[in-house]
């Protein structure tokens, strides 16, 4: 698959304003502000916020690139979540901080905000993180509420040193890349994780509306394309499962960031999205095997 690089180091990478300069060479990512976190295999920054195949739109192959305008999901999922404005803290500062008048105070555990929560993985060492826990906390300092949510982008596969060597260079590229996307982890990991997760958070008592999975639009558009279309809408409760999906805005002027775009939100619960992936609707014709076996004889 062809494709190009269509944001670096959170600019467009033929962005020659100073401030798209000094990221590409600092390895900085605007987004975190810090040093970008995303590695090739020789431990170098990669830099690559954002790929455009040559068939479709652009897809956000970095997760920290959802982290834009000051952590915004966050808040986008707590006003979903909690229902009303919202002020954040860091978990270890929340119960003594101030909120605004008319705000719901929440509690934010995550990288960059506090301490990771990690959930147990079925009574064996280790365990799986969640990306983030937004704690509802109330007047008295009380825990009343909370929910989890998993962030995710997706792999690639293939090849863009080439285009990233000419980018850092400033010595334009004029090609493509081979870098494409890994699907099946789809299937294989950001699925079956969703599932495990939100079965464990629905025995949480105050988990009262569930999980949230943040996405970029295209992950989105797989994920119910595995499913299937019979994946049924639900209001928030114990046991759901919230998907929401971002884009990136339009090509802007040099010095600037693309937008990060809300597109849209879709709450279904665990047992839905279990029996979907375990029972798939769209399966191929019968006897595909067969008819390609024969084929080739």
């Amino acid at each position: 698959m062809a494709s190009r690089i269509i944001e670096f180091f959170g600019y467009a990478p033929t962005d020659m304003s100073e401030i798209a300069r000094q990221a590409r060479a600092g390895f900085y990512c605007p987004f975190i502000k810090s040093t970008c976190q995303k590695t090739l295999n020789n431990g170098e920054p990669s830099g690559v916020c954002t790929l455009k195949p040559s068939t479709s739109g652009p897809v956000i192959c970095c997760p920290n690139r959802l982290y834009s305008d000051e952590y915004r999901i966050l808040s986008d999922v707590a006003k979903v979540a909690f229902g009303g404005e919202v002020e954040l803290f860091k978990g270890n500062l929340a119960k003594d901080g101030v909120v605004s008048e008319g705000k719901i105070k929440v509690a934010v555990f995550g990288k960059r905000w506090g301490k990771e929560l990690r959930l147990p993985n079925r009574g064996k060492s280790g365990g799986y993180f969640v990306d983030w826990v937004l704690a509802q906390i109330n007047e008295q300092g009380e825990l009343v509420d909370f929910v989890a949510i998993e962030v995710q982008s997706i792999d690639t596969t293939g090849n863009y040193q080439e285009e990233r060597r000419a980018h850092l260079g400033e010595d334009g590229f004029l090609g493509s890349s081979t870098a494409g996307f890994n699907w099946e982890n789809v299937n294989k990991r950001i699925l079956p994780q969703l599932i495990y997760k939100g079965h464990v958070l629905r025995r949480e008592r105050l988990c009262r509306h569930g999980l949230f999975f943040v996405c970029p639009k295209p992950v989105y558009e797989k994920i119910r394309e595995r499913l299937g279309g019979n994946l049924y809408e639900y209001a928030l409760q114990p046991g759901s499962l919230s998907l929401m999906w971002y884009d990136i805005g339009q090509e802007v002027e040099s010095g600037n960031i693309r937008e990060l775009k809300a597109e849209g939100v879709f709450t279904t619960t665990v047992d839905q999205v279990a029996n979907a992936f375990t029972s798939p609707s769209n399966l191929p014709k019968e006897n595909v095997y067969r008819d390609a076996i024969l084929a080739q004889l």
